[in-house]
Formats: structure tokens, C-alpha cells, sequence
């Protein structure tokens, strides 16, 4: 494990007028190790994800990057640190083709000048091939439309996509909020897939049992707090529901966690 995260916030609040969403939160993310985000509705899981990946600035507090302070303007400046954020619906247009979707924004090209046209056969065989090193084998046409998909398979094409476009923290919010068993087994394979390979990944969940299965560390928000932070293993799933219906928050603020 590396000593230096990849990405940390040290000491960051966001505050919307009277709202403070985010209260003194330090939070650290380090490569080839899965950080479980976990929280009710509210807790400030939102804010802190978006101030991971660019879209809110922190009001206090500092974002670091390898040990050196940053700072995100725009997603587009977290991206260029390697930031991907796949959030639950996915965001993949359903009546394009796998390929498309694969390539939204950063379309293939060949030729030059007025000769200039997409590279449909280059797009489909990455895609495809990308998919299927996510371990996705019942799509084998990059044609194929992807609403035709399941929700597990949308959620590889996306994270597979993401990797290819050189992620190396990977923001998974509540991939498996709308998936039944079977589906969720497939994005669990996926985020331990992508840990192997050294990925730092953020998995933001209600589901203790998924968080329990692949996380490395956790942190559960309350109220804009970090109200707990725990390592594998220290804590039983019963321990981790108590927090998460905010059982000890105020033992936690008692001690000045």
C-alpha cells in the first residue's frame, strides 16, 4: 500500500447559506484499495463526491493529490488527474449502440481535413474488446443498441470506459441501488477487477453487505461528519447498520472523531 494517498480532502466543509453539507471531513483514497463512502440520505455523500470530481469547490479545507494541495475548478480538471465518476444511472443513451456510447465525446476518427469521418470499425473492436475485459461475455456486437443491456453490463461498459480514458480513482455512486442479486454480483466482480489492477476506487453504497464484501476502508458520513472511519474487519455489518442509522454519533462526536 502505498504510504501517500492518491487523493485526500484534509479538513474540508462545504457550506450552501445556512446549510453546512460538508463539516471538517478528511477523507483518503489510495490505490488498489476500495474506500466505502456510507451515509443515510443527507449525510453529505453528494457534496463530497462532487467535490472529489470537480463539480463543487470546498468553502474551507484542502484537496490533495499525491501529498500536493490542488485545486478543481471544473470536472474537467479532475478528470485530468484521473478522476472518473460513474454515477447510478450511468449515464449512457440507451437508443445508441454500445460503441457509441463508449466513444460519447471522444469519437474515432480517420482521415484528414474533408475526408474526416468516425472510424466505426476501430470504435466497435476497442469497445468491445474493453467490455469484455471486464469479464462481460452475452454482448458480442458493438452495434447492439445499448438499452438492450442489463444494468450490470451498463455499469461495466461505463466503468470499462472510464479506465480507458486513463481513470485512475474511480467514483462508483450507488452502483447497485437498482440491480438484483445477480446484477450486483457483477459490479462487485468489477470493483475487485479494477482494485487488482491498482485502481483506487470511492464506492459510495447503502448496502452493507456489499460495502462489507469488497471495501478496504470506510467512512461513514452523518450529518455532514465523519462520523466514523474503520479499517476491514473492525467492525461486524450489525456495528456498521448501527452507524448508519446514526447510533453513535454522538459517541463519535464525543470523541472529537
Amino acid at each position: 500500500m502505498s504510504v501517500v494517498p492518491i487523493i485526500s480532502l484534509d479538513g474540508v466543509s462545504r457550506v450552501f447559506g445556512n446549510n453546512r453539507a460538508l463539516d471538517n471531513v478528511s477523507f483518503e483514497v489510495f490505490p488498489g484499495e476500495v474506500h466505502c463512502l456510507l451515509g443515510d440520505n443527507g449525510a453529505g455523500k453528494s457534496t463530497l463526491i462532487k467535490i472529489l470530481s470537480g463539480v463543487e469547490q470546498p468553502t474551507r479545507g484542502t484537496i490533495r493529490f499525491n501529498g500536493e494541495a490542488v485545486a478543481f475548478r471544473s470536472p474537467r480538471d479532475a478528470q485530468t488527474y484521473g478522476i472518473g465518476t460513474v454515477h447510478q444511472d450511468v449515464g449512457t443513451i440507451p437508443l445508441i449502440s454500445v460503441s457509441r456510447n463508449f466513444f460519447l465525446g471522444n469519437e474515432l476518427t480517420r482521415g484528414w481535413g474533408p475526408f474526416r469521418r468516425l472510424d466505426h470499425a476501430n470504435a466497435n473492436r476497442i469497445a468491445l474488446e474493453q467490455i469484455r475485459a471486464m469479464g462481460i461475455r452475452r454482448v458480442v456486437d458493438a452495434d447492439q443498441l445499448v438499452g438492450t443491456m442489463s444494468g450490470g453490463e451498463r455499469q461495466a461498459l461505463a466503468i470499462a470506459r472510464a479506465l480507458y480514458f486513463g481513470a485512475k480513482i474511480l467514483i462508483l455512486d450507488e452502483p447497485t441501488a437498482a440491480l438484483g442479486v445477480k446484477e450486483s454480483k457483477i459490479v462487485i466482480d468489477l470493483i475487485k477487477k479494477a482494485r487488482a489492477e491498482g485502481i483506487a476506487l470511492v464506492f459510495i453504497t447503502h448496502n452493507a453487505t456489499h460495502a462489507l464484501t469488497v471495501g478496504d476502508r470506510f467512512t461513514v458520513l452523518i450529518q455532514g461528519r465523519a462520523a466514523s472511519r474503520f479499517l476491514r474487519g473492525e467492525k461486524t455489518r450489525e456495528e456498521v447498520l448501527n452507524l448508519m442509522a446514526g447510533g453513535e454519533q454522538f459517541e463519535a462526536a464525543t470523541h472529537g472523531d
